[in-house]
Protein backbone atom coordinates (compact mmCIF):
# COMPACT_ATOMS: atom_id res chain seq x y z
CA UNK A 1 0.00 0.00 0.00
CA UNK A 2 1.03 3.83 -1.02
CA UNK A 3 2.62 5.92 2.18
CA UNK A 4 -0.35 8.46 1.36
CA UNK A 5 -3.13 5.57 1.64
CA UNK A 6 -1.69 4.12 4.71
CA UNK A 7 -1.63 7.66 6.32
CA UNK A 8 -5.02 8.21 5.20
CA UNK A 9 -6.41 4.71 6.44
CA UNK A 10 -4.44 5.65 10.15
CA UNK A 11 -6.29 9.26 10.41
CA UNK A 12 -9.32 7.38 9.50
CA UNK A 13 -9.37 5.07 12.60
CA UNK A 14 -12.07 5.78 14.94
CA UNK A 15 -11.45 7.53 18.75
CA UNK A 16 -13.26 7.71 21.99
CA UNK A 17 -16.89 9.98 20.68
CA UNK A 18 -15.89 12.54 23.71
CA UNK A 19 -12.35 13.67 21.55
CA UNK A 20 -14.44 13.83 18.43
CA UNK A 21 -17.26 15.58 20.41
CA UNK A 22 -14.05 18.28 22.07
CA UNK A 23 -12.88 18.84 17.69
CA UNK A 24 -15.87 19.37 16.93
CA UNK A 25 -16.09 21.84 19.82
CA UNK A 26 -12.77 23.39 19.34
CA UNK A 27 -13.07 23.94 15.52
CA UNK A 28 -16.51 25.70 16.09
CA UNK A 29 -14.49 28.55 18.11
CA UNK A 30 -12.93 29.51 14.86
CA UNK A 31 -15.49 29.68 12.41
CA UNK A 32 -14.82 30.07 8.76
CA UNK A 33 -11.14 29.62 9.83
CA UNK A 34 -10.96 25.88 11.08
CA UNK A 35 -9.88 23.29 8.72
CA UNK A 36 -8.75 20.30 10.76
CA UNK A 37 -8.20 19.20 13.77
CA UNK A 38 -5.78 16.24 14.65
CA UNK A 39 -5.46 14.39 17.47
CA UNK A 40 -2.16 12.59 18.50
CA UNK A 41 0.15 11.70 21.39
CA UNK A 42 0.71 9.35 24.25
CA UNK A 43 -3.40 9.70 24.85
CA UNK A 44 -3.75 7.49 21.37
CA UNK A 45 -3.06 4.67 23.95
CA UNK A 46 -5.38 5.27 26.79
CA UNK A 47 -8.80 4.11 26.90
CA UNK A 48 -9.53 6.16 30.18
CA UNK A 49 -9.14 9.46 29.68
CA UNK A 50 -10.31 11.60 32.64
CA UNK A 51 -7.53 13.39 34.15
CA UNK A 52 -5.04 13.47 31.23
CA UNK A 53 -4.74 16.05 28.59
CA UNK A 54 -5.05 15.72 25.58
CA UNK A 55 -2.97 16.71 22.78
CA UNK A 56 -4.87 18.46 19.18
CA UNK A 57 -3.32 20.15 16.27
CA UNK A 58 -6.33 22.87 14.99
CA UNK A 59 -5.33 23.77 11.18
CA UNK A 60 -6.21 26.90 9.89
CA UNK A 61 -7.16 28.68 6.19
CA UNK A 62 -4.74 31.63 8.00
CA UNK A 63 -3.52 33.30 10.63
CA UNK A 64 -5.76 36.49 10.32
CA UNK A 65 -8.91 34.45 9.04
CA UNK A 66 -7.83 32.50 12.78
CA UNK A 67 -7.57 35.70 14.80
CA UNK A 68 -8.84 38.63 13.15
CA UNK A 69 -6.46 42.10 14.38
CA UNK A 70 -3.94 41.63 17.36
CA UNK A 71 -0.87 40.20 17.63
CA UNK A 72 -1.40 36.76 17.91
CA UNK A 73 -1.75 36.43 14.26
CA UNK A 74 1.91 37.51 13.49
CA UNK A 75 3.28 35.94 16.63
CA UNK A 76 1.66 32.64 14.84
CA UNK A 77 3.48 33.26 11.86
CA UNK A 78 6.55 34.25 13.65
CA UNK A 79 7.09 31.76 15.94
CA UNK A 80 4.66 28.93 15.14
CA UNK A 81 2.47 27.46 16.62
CA UNK A 82 0.50 29.50 19.17
CA UNK A 83 -0.64 27.16 21.92
CA UNK A 84 -3.86 27.24 24.09
CA UNK A 85 -5.84 24.99 26.90
CA UNK A 86 -9.01 23.80 26.27
CA UNK A 87 -11.36 22.04 27.95
CA UNK A 88 -15.11 20.20 26.77
CA UNK A 89 -17.62 17.91 28.60
CA UNK A 90 -14.80 17.33 31.59
CA UNK A 91 -12.17 16.41 29.08
CA UNK A 92 -9.06 18.77 29.25
CA UNK A 93 -6.57 19.38 26.16
CA UNK A 94 -4.17 21.74 24.99
CA UNK A 95 -4.15 22.62 20.95
CA UNK A 96 -1.09 23.99 18.61
CA UNK A 97 -2.48 26.16 15.58
CA UNK A 98 -0.96 26.17 12.25
CA UNK A 99 -2.26 27.37 8.96
CA UNK A 100 -2.30 25.01 6.30
CA UNK A 101 1.13 26.13 4.66
CA UNK A 102 3.15 25.58 7.34
CA UNK A 103 1.26 22.84 8.74
CA UNK A 104 2.59 21.47 5.12
CA UNK A 105 5.72 22.94 5.40
CA UNK A 106 6.52 21.68 8.58
CA UNK A 107 6.02 18.61 7.90
CA UNK A 108 8.72 18.42 4.88
CA UNK A 109 12.29 18.78 4.85
CA UNK A 110 11.91 22.40 4.22
CA UNK A 111 12.31 23.13 7.50
CA UNK A 112 15.28 21.58 10.18
CA UNK A 113 13.13 21.98 13.31
CA UNK A 114 11.81 18.83 13.83
CA UNK A 115 8.85 19.37 16.60
CA UNK A 116 6.09 18.60 13.48
CA UNK A 117 7.65 15.96 11.35
CA UNK A 118 8.95 14.03 14.36
CA UNK A 119 5.28 14.36 16.03
CA UNK A 120 3.23 13.03 12.56
CA UNK A 121 5.71 10.51 11.72
CA UNK A 122 4.25 8.76 14.90
CA UNK A 123 0.43 8.08 14.90
CA UNK A 124 -2.48 10.70 14.53
CA UNK A 125 -6.23 10.28 14.15
CA UNK A 126 -7.80 13.24 12.13
CA UNK A 127 -11.09 13.88 13.92
CA UNK A 128 -12.97 16.97 12.33
CA UNK A 129 -12.53 18.34 8.70
CA UNK A 130 -14.07 20.98 7.37
CA UNK A 131 -14.66 19.20 3.80
CA UNK A 132 -12.98 16.67 1.37
CA UNK A 133 -10.26 19.22 0.39
CA UNK A 134 -9.36 20.12 3.94
CA UNK A 135 -9.13 16.29 4.84
CA UNK A 136 -7.00 15.79 1.74
CA UNK A 137 -4.48 18.61 2.61
CA UNK A 138 -4.13 17.01 5.89
CA UNK A 139 -3.13 13.93 4.48
CA UNK A 140 -0.73 14.87 1.91
CA UNK A 141 0.93 16.80 4.64
CA UNK A 142 1.38 14.19 7.18
CA UNK A 143 2.53 11.66 4.19
CA UNK A 144 5.17 14.11 4.06
CA UNK A 145 6.45 13.24 7.53
CA UNK A 146 7.75 9.54 7.77
CA UNK A 147 10.11 10.25 5.27
CA UNK A 148 11.54 13.25 6.58
CA UNK A 149 11.95 11.65 9.70
CA UNK A 150 13.54 8.73 8.18
CA UNK A 151 15.59 11.33 5.41
CA UNK A 152 16.94 13.66 8.56
CA UNK A 153 18.02 10.85 10.61
CA UNK A 154 20.18 8.88 7.80
CA UNK A 155 20.99 5.58 6.78
CA UNK A 156 23.41 3.23 8.15
CA UNK A 157 24.33 0.12 6.47
CA UNK A 158 22.93 -2.74 7.35
CA UNK A 159 20.24 -1.17 9.82
CA UNK A 160 17.34 -2.77 10.19
CA UNK A 161 14.29 -0.46 9.43
CA UNK A 162 12.66 -0.63 13.24
CA UNK A 163 16.05 0.00 14.64
CA UNK A 164 16.16 3.21 12.06
CA UNK A 165 12.82 4.67 13.28
CA UNK A 166 13.88 3.96 16.83
CA UNK A 167 17.21 6.76 16.09
CA UNK A 168 15.38 8.77 14.33
CA UNK A 169 13.56 9.30 16.83
CA UNK A 170 16.25 9.29 19.53
CA UNK A 171 17.55 12.23 17.27
CA UNK A 172 14.45 14.53 17.76
CA UNK A 173 14.32 14.03 21.05
CA UNK A 174 17.48 15.21 21.49
CA UNK A 175 16.63 18.17 19.17
CA UNK A 176 14.25 19.69 21.89
CA UNK A 177 14.12 20.52 25.89
CA UNK A 178 12.02 16.97 26.67
CA UNK A 179 10.72 15.90 30.14
CA UNK A 180 11.05 12.49 28.74
CA UNK A 181 13.14 9.40 30.81
CA UNK A 182 15.54 8.56 28.92
CA UNK A 183 13.97 5.66 26.35
CA UNK A 184 11.63 7.55 25.72
CA UNK A 185 11.93 7.64 22.01
CA UNK A 186 12.89 4.09 21.79
CA UNK A 187 9.48 3.38 23.23
CA UNK A 188 7.44 5.06 20.66
CA UNK A 189 8.49 2.16 18.21
CA UNK A 190 8.14 -0.62 20.85
CA UNK A 191 4.43 0.71 21.44
CA UNK A 192 3.78 -0.26 18.17
CA UNK A 193 6.44 -2.34 15.95
CA UNK A 194 4.01 -3.64 14.28
CA UNK A 195 2.94 0.02 12.82
CA UNK A 196 6.20 1.02 11.92
CA UNK A 197 7.30 -2.51 10.36
CA UNK A 198 3.79 -1.55 7.79
CA UNK A 199 4.64 1.98 7.34
CA UNK A 200 8.72 1.24 6.51
CA UNK A 201 8.74 -0.10 3.34
CA UNK A 202 6.00 2.38 1.97
CA UNK A 203 8.15 5.43 3.89
CA UNK A 204 11.70 4.42 2.11
CA UNK A 205 10.12 3.78 -1.13
CA UNK A 206 8.48 7.82 -1.18
CA UNK A 207 12.34 8.59 -0.06
CA UNK A 208 13.14 7.31 -3.52
CA UNK A 209 10.18 8.12 -5.36
CA UNK A 210 11.40 11.79 -4.31
CA UNK A 211 14.85 11.46 -5.69
CA UNK A 212 16.14 11.87 -1.72
CA UNK A 213 18.95 9.86 -0.68
CA UNK A 214 19.40 9.46 2.94
CA UNK A 215 22.28 11.40 4.26
CA UNK A 216 25.33 9.90 6.34
CA UNK A 217 23.60 9.39 9.49
CA UNK A 218 23.89 11.98 12.22
CA UNK A 219 24.62 14.60 9.41
CA UNK A 220 23.79 18.65 10.64
CA UNK A 221 22.40 17.18 14.23
CA UNK A 222 24.64 19.59 16.19
CA UNK A 223 22.77 22.32 14.37
CA UNK A 224 19.10 20.82 14.41
CA UNK A 225 20.46 20.39 18.24
CA UNK A 226 21.34 24.30 19.08
CA UNK A 227 18.53 25.78 17.30
CA UNK A 228 15.64 23.46 18.50
CA UNK A 229 16.60 23.85 22.04
CA UNK A 230 17.22 27.78 22.00
CA UNK A 231 13.11 27.31 19.68
CA UNK A 232 12.03 25.35 22.62
CA UNK A 233 13.20 28.23 25.10
CA UNK A 234 11.28 31.12 22.46
CA UNK A 235 8.16 28.92 22.50
CA UNK A 236 7.92 28.40 26.29
CA UNK A 237 8.34 32.41 26.66
CA UNK A 238 5.63 32.88 24.13
CA UNK A 239 3.30 30.10 25.83
CA UNK A 240 3.58 32.69 28.87
CA UNK A 241 1.48 35.26 27.09
CA UNK A 242 -1.03 32.72 24.79
CA UNK A 243 -1.55 29.90 27.47
CA UNK A 244 -3.60 30.74 30.51
CA UNK A 245 -2.15 28.52 33.38
CA UNK A 246 0.76 27.82 31.28
CA UNK A 247 3.01 27.57 34.23
CA UNK A 248 1.33 24.84 36.11
CA UNK A 249 0.76 23.06 32.71
CA UNK A 250 4.67 23.06 32.47
CA UNK A 251 4.77 22.01 35.99
CA UNK A 252 2.46 18.89 35.56
CA UNK A 253 4.07 17.84 32.01
CA UNK A 254 7.83 17.40 33.64
CA UNK A 255 6.36 15.91 37.00
CA UNK A 256 4.26 13.37 35.09
CA UNK A 257 7.18 12.88 32.73
CA UNK A 258 10.34 12.69 34.66
CA UNK A 259 9.49 12.13 38.15
CA UNK A 260 9.94 15.31 39.82
CA UNK A 261 7.93 17.35 42.60
CA UNK A 262 7.84 20.89 41.17
CA UNK A 263 5.58 22.85 42.93
CA UNK A 264 4.39 26.17 41.68
CA UNK A 265 4.15 29.47 44.02
CA UNK A 266 1.70 32.15 43.48
CA UNK A 267 4.49 34.31 42.77
CA UNK A 268 5.10 31.93 39.62
CA UNK A 269 1.69 31.92 38.27
CA UNK A 270 1.80 36.13 38.75
CA UNK A 271 5.03 35.93 36.60
CA UNK A 272 5.40 33.06 34.55
CA UNK A 273 7.77 34.42 31.99
CA UNK A 274 10.77 34.86 34.46
CA UNK A 275 9.33 31.60 36.66
CA UNK A 276 9.70 29.33 33.61
CA UNK A 277 12.88 31.03 32.54
CA UNK A 278 14.14 30.43 35.78
CA UNK A 279 13.25 26.58 36.17
CA UNK A 280 14.74 25.77 33.04
CA UNK A 281 18.21 26.15 33.62
CA UNK A 282 17.72 24.39 36.99
CA UNK A 283 16.12 21.77 35.22
CA UNK A 284 18.78 20.87 32.78
CA UNK A 285 21.18 20.58 35.42
CA UNK A 286 18.98 18.27 37.11
CA UNK A 287 17.92 15.91 34.31
CA UNK A 288 14.67 16.52 34.50
CA UNK A 289 14.49 17.89 31.16
CA UNK A 290 17.19 17.23 28.17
Amino acid sequence: MALTALVAAELAEPVDARVTAMAAALAARYPGAARAVLFYGSCLREANLDGLMLDFYLIVADYRAAYGKGWLAPANRLIPPNVFPFQHDGLIAKYAVLSEADFHRLNGPETRNVSVWARFAQPSRLVWAADDAAQARAVSAIARAAPTLLQAAGQVAGEAPLNWWRRAFALTYSAELRAERQGRAQSVVDADTARYTRFSGPAIAALSADGASPVRAGRGWARRRLEGKALSVVRLAKAAFTYAGGIDYLAWKINRHAGTAIVITPWMRRWPLLAALLLVPRLLRGGAIR
